[in-house]
């Protein structure tokens, strides 16, 4: 049975908690039971963009450690988007790992790593998509938040303690307690037992009254 090394990646904070990385993980290892390969180890990059080169990538600096150190020559990714979206560092990365004698295996676009030149010009015709495709979604990201600036005057995801109905009065009443002198225990403490109640959870902490205040 061949041994080989899983590598998965994504790129958003908010990614590491979704479907990502777990669909990653099973198209991979469902390839490797169809094809008699045993993964003896799984590389995760989290929140890691794919535009990041070699020495801003942990996850592969460690896989790549490890395929010279123990024997193992197979990497096995879902697609090579997940490699890199940057064209350069796609091309850079594949050429590297082949140039020592290890195989990469992309299970959702097995072909596109054949050596002849119609695969090869495929494989650079679509990873410059990917890398097409980034941008322009980092583009109208950009430009959806500099709208929402504009109209809103800020663009935060979470808005802060005091925008809903009934937290002002909260807020007010937390700043005159600090302005006293009072410790953010304290603060949390004299909430709770007036019974103004944080935005989630059931009590305050001082932890939560700090980053309220701090940021009010």
């Amino acid at each position: 049975m061949t041994k080989a090394y899983g590598y998965l990646r994504v790129s958003g904070k908010g990614q590491i908690d979704g479907d990502g990385l777990p669909r990653q993980k099973l198209v991979i290892s469902r390839y490797a039971k169809v094809h008699d390969i045993k993964i003896v180890q799984v590389f995760e990059e989290k929140g890691v963009s794919g535009t990041k080169d070699l020495g801003n990538r942990p996850a592969l600096t460690a896989l790549i450690e490890a395929l010279h150190g123990d024997g193992v020559k197979l990497v096995l990714i879902e697609r090579l988007d997940r490699l890199a979206r940057n064209l350069l560092i796609q091309e850079s990365i594949i050429g590297d790992l082949r140039k020592h004698g290890f195989e990469l295996i992309s299970v959702e676009e097995p072909d596109l790593l054949n050596d002849d030149p119609s695969r090869t010009l495929l494989r650079q015709f679509m990873g410059a998509v990917s890398q097409y495709e980034k941008a322009m979604i980092v583009s109208k990201l950009a430009g959806a938040r500099s709208r929402m600036r504009t109209r809103e005057g800020r663009c935060e995801g979470r808005k802060p303690f005091g925008f809903y109905d009934g937290e002002q009065s909260i807020l007010e009443r937390a700043k005159a307690l600090r302005a006293d002198g009072m410790a953010y225990a304290k603060i949390a403490a004299t909430l709770n037992t007036e019974g103004l109640a944080p935005r989630s959870g059931k009590q305050w902490h001082a932890g939560v009254i700090h980053r309220i205040l701090a940021s009010a």
